[in-house]
């Protein structure tokens, strides 16, 4: 029976692609699996989905988009989750294949000897490059370096990666954000715990008038920080065990917590880390309590303890600082991504839809395909092209490009390259602002019309583009084609806003390049859309199931990892004003007890409840400005750096800041003033007694 894959993480790969990982296989020899053209090693998960079971697929044949055949050689493990390489199967490279040094496409590997120097063998790449390349290349800026395989996924920044990078910078962040509200919880610990010891004067009275030493109260006291640390660990380890689900969604990540591996160092370095936790929340209030005086202590009052006020305001406001700067932060990046969103990008990205051409055979009917499409009302336009943009993997080429007066270097230049029909500008809604766009029924076209876009021309600095020539660097044969440029569209972006718009030649895609349908829908009759282009398309290719991808959705995509950065900082922030207010409501408590006295005197003066709420509350307000004053310029700094990850972002907007310092404040006023009217609804009698 005929077996036919659609799958898009196939990858091509030689024999020696198995001396280099250490994949393991389940059936096959990975010596010889992809040593001869047209075989194929297939992954445990796609040998059962379509053989059924995996054993049954060896020396099987399968076929590709093209009904190109290959026979399995191989069943092995799927590659790990954690790895930068996934796939779901390798092929053998086709025969003849000679891959040159210009393929931005091929990605190489190299496995070192125990013991080599990387640095030592990345010193002889400039005579490598001379020896070898600089005929070929010219005198192109090329260059040739090595890269850790354990570095690729946090601390590569290069375009055209094989998968999504995470980002190091992103792991700090976060780490440091993580950091920031356990220190805020600390120091929640240290106000409420003062809070609570005009509660304990007497006890420490006490004790000490019976002997009690300082050290042995410290020593209480710390005990007791540390057994509550210690119960606070194991219910946030249950607590981060079953809310884990909901943050791997929220973060799109597949974390999990596993003490299976290294069981003891794990638990012992938790151990060490809530020891150290419970020391430092609970020495200072351990050294406070301690020092009361036991004659003013055993009369249940602080006495001259009653000081540290300073310190403890100075807390709060660290805490707002932070909030404020989480809620700005969160706010910028909210703004950010809408901007991306809904930029302009130099074409018309709304109902667009983009799927692949599997076949060959159909392929080279993309006339008649495209001619059908358009004759349903709900189907607007549509064109062919080699590589559905916003996906960050067009590719680029080597050219040598005539200057403006006439010549022609010896230097090629890298140039972004893309290939479409003589309808793609139609459908794309792209504007055409010099010259004339490509001819269906001009064959000359087909071997040597280009478009180019704006950008090539200001980096050539040509005053009259069309006409203008370039040059291919010749082939192994030494032969080479001359491309003449036709037209010149304006800028628009192929790639997602991180990157700058660059120089863009687009070639007359030939039948086989066209594998690529743009299809742009009447936004009304979407379903109806859909519908008639499977319905059409499987008149061309009856086996076929085609995967609809709508252009919006692409670009989208690739702001994802920012999306889940922004949702992740709000949940942070959200946490972290929680914690915050909790702390605040603490240091209220405590400073509405302090003075019980004094909001009894001014309420027999004559103060209004409306006083002594507004009084109370002011001073919180004052350490909430304060943080405001603080969080502001860090949020800033941080935001700049990370909006310049974006070649096209937004400004840093005053009213975000603004915003950001309102909510702190409102948060903050909703905090203190139901512990402010408590203490002002309290009898004044009741306060002015004599102990």
């Amino acid at each position: 029976m005929k077996k036919q894959i659609d799958a898009n993480d196939i990858y091509f790969a030689d024999a020696s692609v198995f001396d280099i990982f250490s994949y393991p296989f389940i059936y096959g020899n990975p010596a010889t699996a992809l040593r001869e053209p047209q075989k194929i090693v297939l992954t445990k998960t796609l040998a059962i989905r379509i053989f059924g079971d995996a054993s049954k697929a060896m020396g099987q044949t399968v076929f590709f988009s093209n009904n190109f055949p290959n026979t399995v050689t191989g069943v092995m493990e799927d590659a790990p989750a954690n790895s930068h390489l996934n796939f779901s199967a390798l092929r053998s490279l086709p025969a003849g294949y000679a891959g040159g040094w210009q393929d931005g496409d091929i990605y190489t590997y190299l496995l070192l000897r125990k013991g080599a120097d990387a640095r030592k063998l990345e010193a002889k790449f400039p005579a490598f490059y001379a020896k070898y390349l600089q005929k070929q290349m010219g005198n192109a800026d090329y260059h040739m370096g090595l890269q850790p395989l354990t570095s690729i996924h946090l601390h590569s920044h290069l375009d055209y990666e094989i998968s999504a990078n995470g980002n190091i910078h992103t792991v700090y962040i976060f780490s440091a954000i993580a950091l920031l509200i356990l220190i805020i919880a600390c120091i929640n610990y240290m106000n409420l715990y003062t809070a609570r010891s005009l509660k304990r004067v007497r006890e420490v009275g006490v004790r000490k008038a019976i002997g009690s030493r300082r050290f042995q109260l410290v020593g209480q006291f710390l005990t007791e920080s540390i057994l509550m640390t210690g119960l606070a660990g194991l219910a946030g380890f249950l607590l981060a065990k079953s809310a884990l689900p909901l943050f791997n969604q929220l973060a799109e990540k597949t974390l999990s917590i596993d003490f299976q591996n290294n069981e003891l160092l794990t638990w012992g370095v938790a151990g060490v880390f809530l020891l150290l936790i419970g020391l430092l929340s609970g020495l200072y209030p351990a050294l406070m309590l301690s020092g009361y005086r036991p004659v003013i202590a055993l009369k249940g009052q602080p006495g001259e303890q009653s000081g540290g006020v300073g310190f403890r305001q100075s807390l709060v406001v660290f805490q707002f600082a932070a909030t404020v700067a989480m809620i700005a932060c969160s706010g910028i990046v909210y703004k950010q991504i809408r901007y991306v969103n809904h930029k302009d990008l130099g074409f018309n990205k709304k109902q667009v839809l983009t799927f692949h051409i599997d076949k060959n055979e159909v392929r080279s009917q993309v006339g008649a395909l495209k001619e059908k499409l358009e004759q349903n009302p709900a189907i607007e336009s549509a064109a062919a092209a080699s590589n559905p943009i916003g996906n960050n993997s067009i590719g680029s080429t080597a050219l040598f490009i005539e200057t403006n007066s006439g010549e022609i270097p010896s230097t090629p230049q890298i140039t972004q390259r893309f290939m479409a029909d003589a309808d793609y500008l139609r459908t794309m809604e792209i504007k055409l602002l010099n010259g004339r766009d490509f001819s269906k029924n001009s064959p000359a076209d087909l071997s040597g019309a280009v478009l180019v876009n704006e950008a090539l021309v200001r980096k050539q600095g040509w005053t009259n583009p069309i006409g203008k020539r370039m040059r291919f660097p010749a082939d192994s044969g030494g032969n080479t084609s001359e491309l003449t440029v036709a037209g010149v569209t304006n800028d628009f972006h192929i790639y997602s806003l991180q990157h700058k718009i660059e120089p863009l030649v687009i070639r007359f895609a030939p039948p086989s390049e066209q594998d690529n349908m743009y299809v742009r829908i009447n936004p009304a009759k979407t379903a109806e859309a859909l519908a008639y282009i499977r319905r059409i398309y499987k008149t061309f290719d009856p086996e076929a199931t085609p995967e609809f991808h709508f252009l919006d959705e692409n670009f989208a995509k690739q702001y994802r990892a920012e999306q889940r950065q922004g949702n992740v900082l709000l949940a942070f922030a959200v946490l972290a004003v929680s914690i915050a207010c909790l702390g605040l409501f603490g240091l209220a408590a405590f400073a509405a007890e302090a003075r019980t006295k004094e909001i009894g005197v001014r309420k027999v003066l004559g103060a209004s409840v409306q006083d002594v709420v507004l009084m109370l509350s002011l001073d919180f307000v004052k350490l909430v400005l304060i943080a405001i004053v603080i969080g502001t310029p860090v949020a800033a700094y941080a935001m700049d750096k990370w909006l310049q990850n974006f070649e096209y972002r937004e400004t840093l907007s005053w009213w975000v800041f603004a915003l950001s310092g309102i909510i702190a404040i409102v948060i903050a006023l909703a905090t203190v003033s139901s512990q402010a009217l408590k203490s002002a609804l309290t009898n004044p009698v009741k306060a002015l007694r004599t102990e």
